[in-house]
């Protein structure tokens, strides 16, 4: 009998054959395959395409999930589960359907294991609970402009020092968050003295179009004392989004911010998923433990996507045409932000809410009064005299500022809205020629005190009017 070291198709090391070892190895593989419990794919066909709103039928997936519709582009159509009827399921689209057909495979997406066992080119897959959208997170977004999917639009680069995270959190317990006890430098002397924010404090700026909530946006972005901010850009023209970041925000404001950008041209998922991001974003951030701004323009555009989309897989109207899902949408995004669990990191946000035609009773604007911490109302006539920033400070109000503000200021304050609010009771006498002075002496005083109060309230958009400085100001003024 022949050694093994003789034989070519015997291992030397083992005396086996080396076509048993093969066997072996191939049984091993399979072993690990088995092991993965690699569930069949879960895929269906489009059968439908109708305005905004495609309906694929074979493919379960819970609502949210993503898909991906395969046309005949190379890249497949992502789109989300946003209803099902039955067993056809309605997708919405986050990009172009051109080049779609009748029969188009549609799978749901799933999450890619980390290094494949079996080759280079098989890819295996598991599913998971979560199967929601994953966007980049993490401080290498700092001082970057994004859009929805997370993709760099300023051209510098890719995204470096981030990693993927799902845009659905679990909501923080109401009794876990502390309540809103220290002020927030704006930099706005008009809000920082008569309307103090407070830190994790939401409020909305009421404004029709072309009052210059950009601008005071912008302000707010440069010289609020937060560690980080978040600038939402949902549904404004295209032209503002390159202006805002290079005219309004600056350098000095981009270093620190992340601007997340979802023009008007952008499917409605794709602007409701803007926002959401910018949100999820501000999230990562106060979870980490530091204190956030979040700026977001506008918070109507995001309801007016959410009703195209619900009127398009066939949410009845409500008021104004809005469905009633819109006012169920707006709690659940605003009420994302605050202050983080046992006051470790907070979300500072402010809200933009278009009051179509200047009519603060429009119905997206009446909502959001009734769930934000405020309003500051941006007042067209006053924006028509040169009067920058334009805040109603009448019409306006901090619903915290009794618990972030002294006692003195609190005082001030209120003593300086009833001389406003005597100026203007008294504007057509006063315009008339009609007013006698030595009559009302409240009113003696409001007129004597009116250039200074206006002085209070301007302010040039390049300066910047620190609280404490405010508040004595204030208090100087009217002499308490």
């Amino acid at each position: 009998m022949s050694h093994p070291a003789a034989r070519p198709d015997v291992d030397i090391d083992t005396g086996v054959p080396a076509r048993v070892q093969r066997w072996h190895h191939y049984l091993k593989d399979l072993e690990n395959y088995a092991a993965l419990r690699t569930p069949l794919q879960n895929q269906g066909t489009l059968v439908r395409v109708t305005g905004l709103v495609l309906e694929a039928a074979g493919v379960r997936a819970p609502v949210g999930s993503v898909c991906e519709v395969h046309g005949e582009a190379k890249d497949p159509v992502l789109a989300e589960v946003v209803g099902f009827n039955g067993d056809r399921a309605f997708l919405m689209p986050t990009g172009e359907v051109h080049g779609l057909t009748s029969g188009a495979r549609v799978s749901a997406r799933t999450t890619p294991q980390a290094p494949p066992l079996l080759g280079k080119d098989n890819q295996l897959w598991r599913r998971t609970e979560d199967r929601g959208l994953h966007l980049p997170m993490g401080d290498g977004l700092l001082g970057r402009v994004v859009d929805a999917h997370g993709h760099p639009m300023d051209r510098n680069g890719p995204l470096q020092y981030v990693r993927p995270e799902p845009m659905v959190r679990r909501p923080i317990n109401a009794m876990d968050r502390d309540p809103v006890r220290t002020p927030l430098d704006t930099g706005v002397r008009a809000i920082n003295s008569m309307l103090t924010i407070g830190r994790g404090q939401r409020i909305g700026l009421f404004a029709g179009t072309g009052v210059g909530k950009s601008v005071l946006l912008g302000m707010m972005a440069r010289y609020t004392a937060a560690d980080v901010i978040v600038v939402g850009l949902i549904g404004e023209r295209g032209r503002e989004v390159k202006e805002f970041i290079e005219d309004i925000l600056g350098e000095e404001g981009l270093a620190r911010s992340v601007v997340v950008a979802a023009p008007a041209d952008a499917p409605p998922l794709v602007r409701m998923q803007g926002a959401t991001y910018a949100t999820a974003i501000a999230e990562h951030f106060r979870d980490e433990g530091r204190h956030v701004l979040l700026l977001m323009d506008s918070l109507t555009r995001y309801a007016m996507a959410q009703r195209e989309i619900a009127l398009a897989i066939g949410e009845p109207p409500a008021t104004k045409g809005y469905p009633p899902s819109c006012f169920a949408k707006l709690p659940q995004l605003v009420e994302r932000s605050g202050n983080g669990l046992n006051g470790i990191g907070s979300i500072t946000a402010f809200y933009t809410v278009l009051s179509e035609g200047d009519d603060q009773q429009d119905p997206i604007a009446d909502a959001a009064r009734g769930i934000l911490d405020g309003h500051i109302v941006l007042s067209r006539e006053l924006a028509e005299s040169g009067h920058f920033p334009a805040i109603d400070v009448e019409r306006s109000i901090s619903r915290v500022m009794t618990s972030v503000a002294p006692r003195e200021q609190i005082e001030a304050a209120r003593r300086a809205r009833a001389l406003l609010s005597k100026l203007t009771r008294a504007r057509d006498l006063i315009q008339l020629g009609a007013y006698q002075p030595g009559h009302d002496h409240e009113l003696d005083l409001a007129v004597r005190l009116q250039p200074q109060l206006v002085g209070l309230l301007q302010q040039d958009m390049h300066d910047r009017a620190p609280l404490d400085m405010s508040r004595s100001q204030l208090c100087r003024l009217v002499g308490t």
